[in-house]
């Protein structure tokens, strides 16, 4: 395989890796193992924002977030599911509940940038330590130029100012 092959096949698997990482189901362990479509208090706390206090509802202790809670709990008894519930609590606190923002206009970036970074960054390091080893071992490889020999008139008035300074 040559190097330029190699260095795509590791490029591709940072792609695959960082794209991995990315997917809810990793950043979010209890949502995964969550039934689909069934909501429960925990899950929503960790994503949801109390609007008194700007701490995320799992660790409020506010008036406000004992209120928000039972809400919440008050949703999940009619059983609606987790995207259902936090649509109903921005639309009773506003966007500001959400702990993360939504995944569209402006607020994309906040989700595509880091994982593009992380790209840009592997692809960087991929692409400059090899040519930078390179470089160390051609420098290496080279001999310097020997250096001119001396006049024997600069020898001996170098001998001189050396025996001075002694």
């Amino acid at each position: 395989m040559t190097a330029k092959a190699s260095k795509i096949t590791v490029l591709i698997a940072a792609v695959a890796l960082v794209t991995a990482l990315s997917s809810p189901a990793a950043l979010s362990p209890a949502a995964a193992v969550a039934a689909p479509g069934r909501a429960s208090l925990t899950d929503i706390e960790n994503d949801v924002m109390c609007v008194a206090c700007h701490e995320s509802l799992a660790v409020a202790q506010s008036p406000e977030a004992y209120s928000e809670r039972q809400y919440i709990r008050a949703l999940i008894g009619q059983g609606l599911t987790k995207k259902q519930i936090e649509s109903q609590l921005v639309s009773q606190y506003g966007p500001s509940v959400l702990g993360k923002p939504p995944a569209s206009g402006f607020n994309l970036v906040v989700y595509v940038v880091p994982p593009l970074l992380v790209v840009v960054g592997i692809a960087v390091i991929v692409f400059t330590i090899p040519r930078w080893r390179r470089r160390a071992r051609q420098a290496a490889s080279s001999q310097p130029a020997p250096a001119p020999p001396l006049d024997p008139a600069e020898a001996q008035r170098l001998d001189e100012d050396l025996a001075r300074q002694v």
